[in-house]
């Protein structure tokens, strides 16, 4: 059997492999993820003057379980606001204790974990870092995409440019300017290298928290977890990992 037509047929398609690639980078995550942080940070540079609003962008912390990936960080003297970056589309449900966030797209139902909670976590670490009141420290989440919110949200959770409003919302006086100079160059010190390397690295340390069978440790003394049972209650049945210093660190995670 002659194979040259369908091999002379293939040849004039070649140009649509790297068209074929493309197209599936643009619907990964990751690439959503930068495109995301990047409206974030181009709305930044047009509304948050920069002589007031100090912009450090994709900070890599360590903690007592590995280490925590902040994407924006915003210092001034009205305080430090932490920015927590979602470009997704679709109806958002979710409230602000949920441990899980809904997001539907026509029929499909996805379930993501509470941003807010993320960022609970990335306020932590910067509190590790920085030497100054936790008061002073401010979580904002901002969803980037084509989303629209279908439940109350509280006022830090913003959609598009929304998030510089509630930013620009505090007025009053908490850092002096040598503070604020001081906390950028805390940050800077305490951040790690951002390089290939320091992202794989977090990237492993996400997917073993996902796994049962991994050894992980706590956020917050840095104690082995352990992986425990509800015995009562509403979640009576269910595993959750438990800080094994308990009852002096209370520490749970859920384990999905």
């Amino acid at each position: 059997m002659d194979y040259s037509p369908i091999i002379n047929a293939m040849f004039k398609l070649w140009w649509a492999i790297p068209i074929f690639l493309v197209l599936g980078i643009f619907k990964t995550p990751w690439f959503k993820g930068l495109v995301g942080e990047a409206l974030v940070k181009f709305a930044a540079r047009l509304r948050l003057p920069s002589d007031t609003y100090h912009a450090i962008h994709n900070v890599t912390l360590p903690t007592p379980d590995g280490t925590t990936q902040i994407d924006h960080i915003f210092v001034s003297r009205f305080g430090v606001f932490v920015v927590e970056t979602k470009n997704m589309k679709g109806w958002i449900f979710g409230g602000e204790n949920q441990a899980q966030w809904t997001q539907k797209i026509f029929k499909r139902t996805f379930k993501f974990q509470n941003p807010l909670r993320q960022n609970y976590k990335h306020q932590k670490a910067l509190e590790a870092v920085l030497d100054v009141p936790s008061e002073v420290i401010h979580s904002v989440v901002v969803f980037a995409g084509d989303s629209t919110f279908k439940s109350p949200m509280p006022a830090n959770v913003t959609r598009g440019g929304g998030y510089i409003t509630y930013i620009k919302s505090f007025h009053e006086t908490v850092l002096t300017e040598p503070e604020v100079q001081d906390v950028v160059g805390q940050i800077q010190a305490g951040r790690l290298e951002a390089t290939r390397k320091t992202h794989r690295q977090h990237v492993q340390q996400l997917k073993s928290r996902s796994d049962t069978t991994a050894e992980r440790k706590c956020p917050k003394c840095g104690s082995p977890m352990v992986l425990r049972t509800a015995k009562r209650g509403a979640s009576a049945g269910k595993q959750f990992w438990g800080c094994s210093a308990f009852p002096k660190c209370r520490v749970m995670q859920n384990v999905t």
